[in-house]
């Protein structure tokens, strides 16, 4: 096995002061010499974290369920907010709120709604705001929250946060109900792993919140699917990590798009940018991207497992075979695809589609995660901050927030 699980009573402290149990292969003192202790337990704590968020979801239903009962009732529309890693998150969650709930939802990076705050937040429009972050104290998560309430008539904020103490869950809104993920999903490295999938799959369960007692199946095979990513791939990305790539391009379609968005980021921040990552949807690759193709790039698939969208994502593989050949191509799927030839090929599932689209993006971002925490030691680097010249610090730095005077 190439980790170790943490079951029952046992936490993230027990095993740091453990040093036999291994994560992705490595046990805890060559962790700690490596600068990669923190990266390496907070992608393999992930599935029981998962299974954490669903318990506490439960236990907040009521209270969680009337704040959204009457922010639905008085909004037209939702935006979804964060900034990075928290941004991406709104990409996969976009589709499934604009379902459930039958409002325009949008996905909005506070780093735009912050310089353009016009061009996104609108007095006439009772708006529902739901943010995502880690630590809740960027700059621009505040300011954010601050302009929606000035700009917006009415407005709602659902804050799906990290941090308890941070800036944003102490934001005083009027209309706001924070959920705040278990402690542990407040990943101390610096690369964004257990809190990106955690606050991801908090969004998914709050948008089924009606149907959430119906969810324990997916849940349950949501937490196998990660256990297998982990224990069963993670020595073979750990080859594919030594080898000598330096691009790397991410597909997704949907709500996988998000997944292929926060793929790009994790390996290019996991490896200070010495790998040059890109992302894009399975048919707008087509349109242009597709010259970034050369000798040395890894091209990673990440297969949706509707059969109306697979058709589109199928023909885009096809088409690779002309033109520059990559060095790799790597797919993650939840079950075998026929009649694909890959380098790699990642399932989850042994017996056919068992998830929705959008819960597969939970478990989708694992193998890019691992990867990136291996390139990073391939290269030299420290992946709990692999920064080598502070430029990316966990927390951002040296945002001025300034004063919005004309309204």
């Amino acid at each position: 096995m190439y980790f170790c699980l943490l079951k029952g009573n046992c936490s993230i402290s027990d095993f740091i002061l453990n040093r036999h149990m291994k994560y992705l292969g490595l046990d805890q003192p060559m962790l700690t010499e490596k600068g990669a202790l923190h990266t390496a337990v907070e992608i393999c704590q992930q599935p029981q974290l998962w299974e954490k968020i669903y318990k506490s979801l439960l236990l907040q239903k009521p209270e969680l369920k009337e704040f959204l009962n009457e922010a639905l009732a008085k909004s037209e529309r939702i935006i979804l907010i964060g900034a990075g890693t928290s941004a991406f998150i709104g990409l996969s969650l976009r589709g499934i709120f604009q379902r459930s709930t039958g409002r325009i939802t949008e996905a909005i990076s506070t780093t735009d709604l912050v310089s353009h705050p016009h061009d996104y937040l609108f007095k006439a429009i009772p708006t529902l705001v739901i943010s995502f972050a880690r630590s809740g104290n960027s700059p621009e998560s505040e300011a954010a929250v601050a302009l929606s309430d000035r700009l917006c008539k009415t407005c709602y904020h659902l804050i799906v946060i990290c941090n308890a103490d941070g800036k944003l869950a102490q934001y005083p809104a009027k209309n706001k109900f924070v959920f705040t993920l278990p402690k542990e999903a407040n990943d101390q490295s610096l690369a964004m792993t257990s809190s990106y999938s955690g606050m991801l799959l908090a969004g998914l369960l709050i948008a089924e919140l009606d149907q959430l007692s119906t969810l324990n199946n997916i849940i349950r095979t949501l937490v196998k699917y990660g256990e297998k990513a982990i224990s069963y791939y993670a020595a073979e990305l750990k080859q594919i990590a030594e080898k000598d790539f330096s691009r790397a391009v991410f597909l997704g379609s949907g709500p996988l798009f998000g997944t292929a968005t926060e793929s790009h980021l994790k390996l290019q921040e996991l490896t200070d940018g010495k790998i040059i990552c890109k992302s894009d949807s399975f048919l707008g690759f087509r349109h242009g991207p597709k010259a970034v193709i050369n000798e040395s790039t890894l091209v990673v698939y990440i297969f949706s497992n509707d059969e109306y969208t697979l058709k589109y994502e199928k023909d885009l593989v096809e088409s690779m075979k002309k033109g520059n050949r990559p060095l790799l191509e790597i797919g993650i799927m939840e079950s075998q695809l026929p009649g694909i030839n890959l380098d790699h090929k990642f399932h989850f599932a042994e017996n056919g589609s068992a998830i929705r689209e959008e819960f597969l993006t939970v478990c989708s971002i694992i193998p890019a995660q691992i990867l990136g925490f291996y390139k990073s030691l391939q290269v030299g680097l420290r992946p709990d901050s692999p920064s080598y010249s502070g430029s990316i610090t966990r927390v951002v730095e040296g945002v001025q927030i300034y004063d919005l005077k004309k309204i």
